[in-house]
């Protein structure tokens, strides 16, 4: 077995272009998980919301605050920083889909909730922070 294999570096752009994009992801949230959760608990400590949500993306944006950005962090992803009510101000969530969201938005201590935007759509996901 080769090291690029172990490391999954090397291999044609058609298997490249296989893996998903989440792969990357998950690695991105796993290495800026504490700086994440720093942010998370700051918006909701001052009161800017009870619903922090987290913008993954590799594209421009219009939405959030850039808090990560993947040239400058050398990163796949660029991550920036909303809330649930810049996200109905916006139209993203629907007014008549708030308590839903509410209802499935889980514990902002244990999970950072991320909308992840890729070129086939967008949809939200819960990823856990890093153990401490």
């Amino acid at each position: 077995m080769n090291p690029e294999d172990l490391l999954q570096e090397g291999g044609s752009e058609e298997e490249k272009k296989k893996r998903s994009p989440l792969e990357s992801l998950e690695v991105d949230l796993k290495f800026l998980s504490d700086s994440i959760k720093e942010i998370a608990v700051e918006i909701m400590v001052e009161g800017l919301s009870k619903y922090p949500i987290f913008i993954a993306h590799q594209h421009e944006v219009a939405l959030g605050e850039v808090i990560f950005d993947r040239f400058e962090m050398n990163t796949d992803w660029t991550i920036q920083a909303s809330t649930l009510e810049e996200f109905m101000e916006r139209g993203v969530i629907k007014k008549e889909l708030k308590q839903r969201f509410m209802d499935t938005y889980k514990n902002p201590n244990k999970f950072m909730c991320v909308f992840v935007i890729v070129p086939d759509g967008a949809n939200f996901v819960f990823f856990p922070y890093a153990k401490d």
